[in-house]
């Protein structure tokens, strides 16, 4: 699903944004070096294949795993549909692990169909938090957000 996993990734870590869309073909990473509280840590930060073809590669990827951005298109109910399913499968893969909610593409208020309070409701249910983003427009994806 085209939710811009990879936009998101590449404007973190490199903050740039292509407006292309290239399949992600099971995974990709970036490295990152960020300030946490005054001390220097290193994030190696995967990209997985959300095409669900993919998804038996993609669980191996799993292991020795410390957090995990599930990210949905605020422009897309059915990509928000599939949180609870990526939620459950990381469950299934990973020990305690911190999960975040990330809803992209948050920079064409007309088109957006998952509303905040609706994502932030579910959120408060499953225990983690919520950043509305857009990789496009540069908005929350801020090293201290992420």
């Amino acid at each position: 699903m085209r939710v811009g996993k990879s936009s998101l990734l590449l404007r973190f870590a490199d903050n740039t944004f292509n407006g292309s869309y290239i399949t992600t073909i099971g995974v990709d990473f970036k490295i990152q070096t960020v300030d946490v509280d005054g001390e220097r840590v290193k994030l190696q930060i995967w990209d997985t294949a959300g095409q669900e073809r993919f998804r038996t590669i993609t669980s191996t990827y799993y292991r020795g795993t410390h957090g995990v951005i599930v990210v949905y298109d605020v422009t897309s109910g059915d990509s928000f549909a599939n949180v609870k399913r990526w939620l459950h499968e990381i469950e299934q893969n990973c020990d305690v692990v911190n999960r975040v909610l990330v809803g992209n593409k948050n920079d064409a208020p007309n088109e957006k169909v998952v509303l905040t309070e609706d994502a932030q409701r579910f959120a408060n249910q499953m225990g983690i938090q919520l950043f509305e983003t857009s990789a496009k427009d540069n908005i929350n994806v801020q090293e201290n957000n992420l």
